[in-house]
């Protein structure tokens, strides 16, 4: 399977990924008006076994065949001084 990967220029470290080149119709608007404007980052393939930085590779792959898109979210950051946080307990 190929893959086009966009980066939000709104949401930092958003990366949309893409069946088709430049088909934002296949992403639901209320998502597109969160992400903004988008800029292409690369094209990739994704055979079976493929390894990706922060995402599933199986996962993307299974999104892209049954919604043509996947959103790879920002990592999830805690706050230090938020209990939960890191150094917390």
């Amino acid at each position: 399977m190929h893959a086009y990967v966009y980066k939000s220029l709104r949401k930092f470290e958003a990366y949309l990924y893409l069946r088709e080149k430049d088909a934002f119709g296949l992403v639901p608007e209320p998502l597109r008006a969160q992400l903004g404007a988008l800029a292409f980052v690369l094209e990739l393939d994704l055979p079976p076994g493929r390894r990706l930085a922060r995402a599933d590779a199986e996962v993307v792959t299974a999104n892209l065949v049954a919604h043509g898109f996947y959103l790879q979210a920002p990592p999830v950051v805690l706050d230090p001084l938020v209990a939960g946080g890191v150094g917390d307990g």
